[in-house]
């Protein structure tokens, strides 16, 4: 049952609670890294690059109040959860204006991708459709990615592969072997992220039915699943740095790895909600790790 009345649905507070802010760092590192693969191509491109950030970001939005929504009509989100509070569960906004407002926030994504239609190509439009049903599909429709296993892969797919090549490619026109590089390393962090949420709430996760690497595996491999992510992100640009003559500059994402290697450390030991701490770091360490990538790619 919600816990207490709703609110007024133009009190700012709850909807930025509500689009959950934190996990925003999943849509700008992709596009940051794409467009810094476009610098370095001599392709920069200001509008498409910020249309590209408005997409990502509006599809994050989406998919967060989209999941609010979702979760809550599914009973997936009861007062035993153990996350940052839902705002439809709390009973702040109702079921029908959050459900409104998720959208609001795929249509205003649409519209921001028909300029980079215009400008880029209907290539793009495939792309940004698939993005849009993905977000909706996540927790929604006859087989919700997010409880029949296939939530991890879809988030290494969309917000790592298509986030960092479609930016690029709205500005150069291609897509450079860096902008997959750079794909392979921002899915694996964001799918790390997705990681300790199914740690956290492995109990509340399996009570609801869904599939997560920790529900049908145990919490051991949801850990090695989250250190595994990590590696696959720091192994890329060292990659990078051996198959583009050894530029240094391909190496500073690798400064962020004594904060990653404390978040492995903390997961390791650490169970419940006391994950949330692990959630909001590996949020900071994705934003992080995408600036100095982009930095070192710009910069090479």
């Amino acid at each position: 049952m919600p816990a207490s009345a709703p609110v007024s649905i133009f009190n700012w507070r709850i909807w930025w609670i509500a689009i959950r802010p934190k996990t925003l760092t999943a849509a700008i590192a992709p596009v940051t890294v794409g467009t810094a693969v476009a610098f370095a191509e001599g392709k920069f491109d200001f509008f498409p690059a910020l249309a590209a950030l408005m997409v990502g970001l509006l599809i994050q939005i989406g998919t967060n109040l989209h999941n609010d929504y979702a979760d809550f009509q599914r009973g997936a989100d009861t007062s035993d959860r153990l996350g940052p509070m839902r705002v439809t569960q709390a009973g702040w906004l109702t079921p029908k204006a959050v459900y409104q407002a998720a959208l609001i926030a795929f249509g205003l994504a649409g519209l921001s991708g028909v300029y980079l239609i215009w400008h880029a190509g209907w290539e793009v439009a495939l792309l940004g459709s698939a993005a849009i049903l993905a977000g909706l599909a996540y927790t929604a429709g006859p087989w919700p990615l997010a409880y029949i296993g296939l939530g991890d892969l879809f988030a290494w797919i969309f917000f790592g592969f298509v986030a960092v090549i479609g930016t690029t490619y709205v500005q150069v026109g291609r897509v450079p072997a860096l902008a997959w590089m750079g794909g392979l390393a921002l899915g694996a962090m964001i799918t790390a992220l997705l990681a300790v949420n199914n740690l956290r709430d492995v109990e509340t996760d399996r009570f609801a039915g869904r599939r997560t690497i920790p529900v049908v595996f145990g919490r051991e491999m949801g850990y090695r699943e989250y250190a595994f992510c990590l590696l696959t992100a720091y192994v890329t640009p060292v990659l990078v740095f051996a198959m583009n003559n050894q530029n240094p500059w391909y190496l500073l994402p690798m400064l962020s790895v004594p904060f990653a290697l404390r978040l492995v450390g903390f997961v390791r030991i650490t169970e419940g909600q006391e994950l949330n701490r692990a959630l909001g770091g590996t949020a900071r360490l994705i934003l992080w790790f995408g600036v100095l990538m982009a930095g070192g790619i710009a910069l090479a």
